[in-house]
């Protein structure tokens, strides 16, 4: 499965017979057969018919557009979910218990920090002369690691402090990996300020709405999450199934940079925020797309196994509805 991404103005999308066909100008660029496809991004204006999107849907191929200045938003439109209610049932149980989200929890942030320490390690061997500031950041990940195995029933709001505290000492010893000349002194969003916070940027976006896809596909409902609080227009589960994948994407942007896929002439600046080039974009994406692959499958094993336990949850007609039991 595979995922097209359109970012030229003034193009369009049809169906034809099986095939999505792609136009620039009028003219037939490419096909791509609606069984190998999985999803399709559209950052540039798109034209298209308001019936291929139902279609698509059908075909069980996920929508994402990118819109509004600097392509700051982002929507998503999915097919059909699973079938089974005793899932979504169980999701809302599950919700409710606050030891099934304490435990949940306590899992997803161990999994977050755990690959920030395992990036420091590799960077530690790469970067000899950023040694003592990544060494920093290893040892206050190892304690917040040491912290979590010691607190055997830490309640959520304490696990977000200790998740965010060690988000923290990451960036801490992570900026020091990347050359000076690109400005990259911690994490800021919304609009990102410098071409390191906007590739992450682009790729928490990209792996996030792959999650809202996993969930959706699964039956179950993207916006009812268990460490992330509910929000409006917050899809809180995905936000949770991508915390442990989090350092996979600051891998990512590390090896881009250094390799030089990425480099700081492929950024400009408009008003506070630092923009991705048009041909950059496009190395972007289809370097991405190599990366997200495997992430995309560990995503839908992970919400298939969820899933597959929230329906026993629902199924279960002696479950009690007070919260807690």
């Amino acid at each position: 499965m595979s995922t097209l991404y359109l970012d030229r103005r003034d193009s369009a999308i049809a169906i034809e017979g099986k095939l999505l066909a792609v136009y620039v100008d009028g003219r037939r660029e490419t096909s791509v057969p609606l069984h190998l496809l999985e999803r399709v991004v559209m950052r540039a204006n798109v034209e298209l018919g308001s019936s291929l999107l139902p279609r698509l849907a059908d075909a069980g191929v996920a929508v994402v557009c990118f819109g509004g200045r600097f392509a700051r938003h982002h929507a998503v439109v999915l097919g059909e979910p699973h079938n089974d209610g005793a899932r979504r049932v169980g999701q809302i149980r599950a919700y409710d218990d606050p030891e099934h989200r304490r435990r949940w929890s306590k899992r997803l942030v161990i999994g977050k920090i755990r690959g920030q320490r395992r990036l420091i390690r590799r960077a530690e061997e790469a970067r000899a002369d950023a040694r003592h500031a990544l060494t920093k950041a290893g040892s206050a990940l190892e304690r917040a690691l040491e912290g979590l195995r010691a607190e055997t029933a830490p309640g959520i709001e304490r696990l977000r402090g200790i998740e965010g505290a060690a988000s923290a000492a990451f960036f801490q010893g992570y900026t020091q990996l990347f050359a000076p000349a690109l400005g990259f002194t911690g994490r800021n969003r919304r609009p990102p300020r410098d071409p390191v916070n906007a590739a992450l940027s682009l790729g928490y976006t990209l792996i996030h709405t792959d999650a809202v896809h996993a969930a959706h596909a699964a039956g179950l409902d993207p916006i009812v999450g268990f460490f992330h609080e509910l929000d409006f227009a917050r899809a809180s589960l995905a936000a949770d199934l991508v915390e442990p994948l989090r350092s996979h994407v600051e891998q990512w942007v590390w090896d881009a940079f250094r390799e030089r896929l990425l480099r700081p002439e492929d950024f400009t600046r408009e008003d506070d925020a630092c923009l991705l080039g048009k041909h950059a974009r496009r190395r972007y994406f289809a370097a991405f797309e190599g990366f997200a692959r495997p992430r995309r499958r560990l995503l839908r094993r992970w919400c298939s196994r969820l899933a597959a336990r929230l329906a026993e949850r629902g199924h279960d007609k002696t479950t009690e509805q007070e919260p807690g039991r």
